[in-house]
């Protein structure tokens, strides 16, 4: 927390008040009794605290916004040529069972007077990664928060996942993906731009 003239400041971006790790710790070593773990032994001696933590890093999203993450990293160009940035690393956590979720996104834009850093959609892809998610809903944020930002003349986003609450629980099935897409602009009014971001995202470019 930054205090200036005595008064709590909240820093720029911050959506949600920071995670209180205190409170959290008592709370982990209750879950963990609760299932029969003895808290006082070695190896459980520093889990609560490291368990809060980790779910302060994994819930970072909550606590950044997009307009932070592209600051000033836009920029004029007479391109209207199809960008694409794929195979995004992603890793998040599924709302229903609090188990993580990961795969990659494949992001795509067609600019309209504007561009923006490549570094800055992973980024953008982070922001909503790093909440209690589920993959439908996450696919969507990703491309609204693009659309939002640049004003292209399309969006496409496509995010292929494997789930731990379908791998490790329920049907247990350990190779099954779930594929989500969100389309907006050119990549939904025409076929043959579709088309064409498909078929890229399937070749291997440096083949």
């Amino acid at each position: 927390m930054i205090i200036k003239n005595g008064k709590p400041i909240k820093p720029k971006g911050i959506i949600y008040r920071e995670p209180d790790l205190e409170l959290i710790q008592p709370k982990v070593k209750d879950i963990l009794t609760a299932v029969g773990e003895d808290v006082h032994r070695e190896g459980l001696h520093d889990t609560p605290k490291r368990f809060a933590k980790s779910m302060a890093f994994l819930t970072s999203g909550y606590r950044t916004c997009v307009a932070d993450v592209v600051g000033k990293a836009l920029f004029e160009a007479e391109s209207s040529e199809m960008v694409i940035v794929k195979d995004i690393e992603l890793y998040s956590l599924c709302e229903h069972h609090v188990l993580p979720f990961f795969g990659k996104a494949h992001v795509a834009y067609i600019p309209n007077k504007k561009i923006i850093g490549l570094s800055k959609i992973p980024r953008i892809v982070d922001v909503f990664s790093r909440r209690l998610q589920v993959q439908e809903r996450l696919t969507t944020q990703i491309a609204e928060a693009i659309e939002g930002a640049l004003k292209p003349l399309g969006v496409a986003v496509v995010i292929e996942a494997s789930h731990f609450c379908m791998m490790m629980r329920g049907v247990e099935k350990q190779n099954s993906k779930t594929i989500t897409s969100a389309m907006r602009g050119a990549f939904s009014k025409n076929e043959s731009t579709r088309k064409e971001f498909l078929t890229l995202l399937s070749r291997n470019t440096f083949s």
